[in-house]
Formats: structure tokens, sequence, C-alpha cells
């Protein structure tokens, strides 16, 4: 899923907080190795997290970074080795179909208890046996209720990116999977639909937005945009829209009542992962109310745990008053994408064309 802030590509953190001889000589004695290699997207850990692991556990981390699912894919195939890996639910549905993950063993995770329940029979993992969700959200509108009425909008739905009063003022994430949601979801289709007919009505929906409104196709640049109050209207991850309700109070929050995508990121061990007992102690440790509230505090997105999410999003919550931090739940017509190769590459080859025609 997207995250917020720019990335730096195929960074590594080297030994953030080194440990001691000692500690390094116990961990080895303890798990095998002193080193775990994480494989991540860009600022989507709390600043202490990794320097904390360190510090408790006597051990190393190297930290790697990705922008895409499809980017770690890549590197895996290419036979590249993590400990730990944090993809989107659809990437562990084809990872887990390919044989490229192994079974968690739940006797090292014991803080799978605190999970948010709806996190525990996810679609593509019922009952965890390859995942620990790490993160999870929505897709939704953020509207400027100064020049978009609240009423209108819960009137209109995703069509109100096509009413042409806001033509010139909205922005669309440059992502094929997310636009064509939002088409699918219009016209009262699942978002994985493998229907020709679908597809093809949600493509023209798509050239019909973009003919009339002549959107701004953006990505990460939403955030300060909208910020800014650059535009009126943006379909936005909810992580990135809690931050951009924090800093701009103009702003609100939007979860279409025609569905939308409920997603989440977990945390994976690879099947040639070298070292999977530091990598249970990792997750293990995440799953952790401190670590999962500093995560959740610094980058915006619902936490995993129940007990920090509820004291996130509760009276007195440090996200309490913002609509945008807790995801909707057990909401019928909301879905997960699910892995679907053929699918992906035909709403690429439309999205193409899609932009083109601006």
């Amino acid at each position: 899923m997207k995250r917020f802030f720019a990335v730096l590509l195929g960074a590594v953190v080297l030994c953030a907080g080194c440990s001691s001889s000692s500690g390094s000589e116990e961990a080895i004695a303890k798990y095998g190795s002193d080193t775990l290699k994480l494989y991540n997207w860009g600022e989507y850990m709390g600043e202490n997290l990794i320097s904390d692991f360190e510090d408790e556990f006597g051990v190393n981390v190297i930290v790697e970074y990705f922008d895409s699912n499809e980017m770690m894919y890549t590197k895996l195939q290419a036979g590249d080795s993590y400990d730990v890996l944090v993809p989107s639910d659809y990437m562990i549905e084809r990872l887990m179909n390919e044989g490229m993950l192994q079974k968690l063993d739940h006797s090292k995770l014991p803080n799978l208890k605190n999970l948010v329940p709806d996190l525990t029979q996810l679609d593509y993992d019922p009952g965890n046996e390859y995942s620990a969700p790490y993160f999870w959200g929505s897709v939704g509108i953020v509207y400027n209720q100064n020049t978009v009425p609240t009423d209108l909008i819960e009137e209109q739905g995703w069509e109100i990116l096509r009413n042409t009063d806001y033509a010139g003022d909205i922005y669309m994430y440059d992502s094929e999977r997310d636009s064509f949601m939002v088409a699918f979801k219009a016209l009262g289709y699942s978002m994985n639909t493998e229907d020709e007919a679908e597809i093809e009505e949600a493509y023209q929906w798509l050239r019909e937005l973009n003919d009339t409104m002549e959107p701004a196709y953006v990505t990460d640049e939403v955030i300060d945009n909208m910020m800014n109050g650059n535009k009126s209207l943006a379909v936005v991850y909810s992580g990135d829209a809690t931050v951009i309700l924090e800093e701009n109070p103009d702003m609100r929050f939007y979860m279409p009542a025609e569905g939308t995508n409920i997603w989440s990121d977990a945390m994976v061990i690879p099947a040639n992962a070298e070292n999977p007992a530091l990598a249970h102690e990792f997750i293990n440790y995440v799953l952790t109310y401190d670590a999962s509230y500093a995560n959740s505090e610094y980058v915006g997105y619902a936490s995993s745990n129940q007990e920090v999410l509820e004291d996130m999003s509760s009276e007195g919550g440090l996200y309490a008053d913002n609509e945008a931090y807790l995801p909707r739940m057990g909401y019928e017509k909301d879905e997960i994408f699910h892995d679907n190769q053929v699918l992906k590459e035909k709403l690429a080859e439309l999205w193409i064309k899609v932009k083109a025609e601006q």
C-alpha cells in the first residue's frame, strides 16, 4: 500500500544500534544468528523501532526499502534473501500460492492475541497461518468542506469525482488498481471482477472522468497539496488522509457507501529466510503495545494491535477526532484485492490508454 514521504530506494541501515559482543553471543546462541534482514516500505516504522529492538535483544538489523509490491517480488524471484517482509494482501496471496513463504510458528508469537479481531480472518490468510498484520486501512475521498458540501458527497459517493462543478479541482491517485477500484465501486461492481463487460464499463467511466474533469494524477504529492488546500477533492489512502486532516482542519474524509478497498500490509517470513527464529522474535515484538503505538503515531495508519487502535481512536486518543484513522469494519460492500495477474495486466493496459488521452 502507498506510504507518505519519499523513499530512498534500496537504502540500507546497517547496525543502527550495534549490539555488544556479549549480547551478540547470547543472540547467536538463542537464535542461531545476531542479524535480521528486514525488507519494508520506506518511512513505515516508528523512529526508534529498529534501535529499540536491537538494544533489547542484542542483535543487528539490516533494513532495505521498496516502493511497490512488484519491486519486492522481483527481488525475491531473483533469489534475494530476507528474514521479514511487509507486503500487501494481494501480494501475500501470490507469495503463498507460489510457495515463497513459510508458515508462522504461533507458539513463538504469543502477541498474535493482540491483533484486531477483524484481522485474524482475512480472506487471503484466515487464521494468520502465513502473515501477521502490520498496518491496515482504506481508500476514500479527502474533500474541502468549504467547497464540497458533506450532504452532496454523501449523496453522490464516488460519482462526485465526475461532478463537473469540480472540473480541474480533483486529484486522482496514479494507480490502475485504485482508479479502477473507484470505477468498479461507482458502478456497483466488485473490484475483483473478471467480467469483460464490467471492465469495459469501468474503462469508459474513467475515460469520461479524464475527459470532463481534467484530473491531476498524483502519488505522494497529494499529501502536501491537500494540506495546502490546492484542490477540493482527492482520492487518498486513509493513513495519508489522517495526516492531511491533522494539518488542515478544512479537510474531511469520506468512504463512499458504494464500498471501497480495505487493505492490509502484513509481516511474513520468506521460504528462503536465513534466520526464521529471529524473524519470529521481531514479528512478536512489533505486535507489542509500545512498538505498535509508536509505529501508528509516526506513520498515521491504523494499528493492527486492538488496544492501540482503541486508545488512538477513542475519546482523548491521539486520533480521536480524526475520521480517517479508523478503517470501516464489517461493511459488506468493502473488499480486499485478490491476486489476479491476468486482471492486473488488463487494467494496467487500459490505464495507460486512459492517461494517454489527457
